[in-house]
């Protein structure tokens, strides 16, 4: 891995956006769109790297090409999203490469304000703030959960904080020079792969920039089962990250297997008392206190629900509660599950 060395980026540079998909029939046409409703005058690329999908996406994908000759499509016979994020990005040809998903909506002024950005700090890469939202009343409940800090943690691009050096960024707009002289994404990491490369980034000296003034709609999982899904593979891959990474792991993404860990606990210590393996007098006793972990979860999950914005009313919160729960214990085990065996072929399954 060499160093980043960008060189002087002209003032309306091409853009390439790139975009893995699979299943996406009903996110991938609006997603789309709004890349070409930009309002940025630089030249325009997307590349959609398509998976083997069930649904009707690639149909929509051959559709949107023929109607745009800036839509080019390649294969993804792999299906993960590393290895089509690096094909997409092998098949686009402009200085600047947008990371987007088919999943989320670009505001009509985000590639113009990550241009400015890019040029006025001379970043590597520029990333903004993901804004969830639902349709419904469950993915409304899980948008709340993602949008809060008791949900997904306190990464910068889920609030709207200030301008400054980040960690990682959602998304991110990327200079092709930084991306090329790191090698591209891990095709080996199936979650948590923006935050690897920007690991890699800034450890060849390239900058990561928090800009909340971009933004980015975000429509998450539709079901509790399909996130349950989509968290246990990236707490999986985090714990594979956290091992080849300890010194840059956050103390926040130990905190969920941690929880699942006293949880565990306490459910042994109840079993035993009730089948009288374990006295409830003398010094045996101090085993009780494993019931604190429970105890206390479920105030502070409590009063998180209470917190999250946009629900209203006891049915909302009790759909946010609910997806609350379902993201830290989902995450905190597949984090278990990676630590002790590794993530292997661990990949979100929520949308085959």
């Amino acid at each position: 891995m060499r160093g980043v060395q960008l060189t002087a980026l002209s003032e309306l540079p091409g853009v390439s956006y790139v975009m893995p998909v699979l299943n996406e029939e009903g996110y991938l046409e609006s997603a789309v769109r709004t890349i070409l409703a930009q309002d940025y005058a630089g030249e325009k690329q997307i590349v959609l790297a398509l998976g083997p999908s069930s649904d009707r996406t690639d149909e929509i994908a051959a559709m949107l090409a023929a109607e745009d000759r800036r839509v080019s499509l390649v294969p993804n016979p792999e299906r993960d999203i590393p290895i089509g994020l690096n094909l997409a990005i092998a098949a686009s040809v402009h200085p600047v490469i947008v990371r987007v998903d088919a999943h989320s909506e670009l505001t009509p002024d985000y590639t113009t304000r990550g241009i400015e950005a890019l040029r006025r700090e001379g970043a590597a890469n520029v990333g903004g703030v993901m804004r969830a939202a639902g349709r419904t009343p469950v993915q409304r409940a899980i948008a709340a959960g993602y949008n809060s800090p008791y949900g997904l943690g306190g990464g910068a691009y889920h609030g709207d904080g200030t301008p400054g050096p980040a960690e990682s960024a959602y998304l991110g707009i990327f200079r092709r020079e930084a991306v090329d002289a790191v090698g591209g994404y891990d095709p080996i990491i199936r979650r948590g792969e923006d935050w690897e490369l920007n690991l890699r980034i800034r450890q060849a000296g390239g900058l990561i920039w928090f800009e909340p003034a971009l933004g980015v709609t975000y429509w998450p999982r539709a079901s509790y089962k399909d996130l349950s899904k989509q968290f246990f593979a990236t707490g999986a891959w985090r714990a594979v990250l956290t091992k080849r990474h300890p010194g840059e792991t956050p103390w926040r993404f130990y905190m969920p297997g941690t929880l699942v860990l006293g949880l565990k606990l306490s459910l042994i210590v109840l079993v035993l008392q009730l089948v009288g393996l374990l006295p409830l007098s003398g010094g045996w006793a101090w085993f009780s206190l494993a019931y604190l972990a429970p105890v206390a979860y479920l105030a502070a999950v409590l009063f998180a629900c209470t917190r999250l914005p946009g629900l209203h009313g006891p049915r909302e919160r009790l759909l946010g509660l609910w997806a609350l729960i379902t993201m830290h214990l989902s995450w905190g085990t597949g984090f278990l599950y990676g630590v002790i065996g590794g993530a292997g072929r661990t990949v979100d399954k929520s949308r085959m």
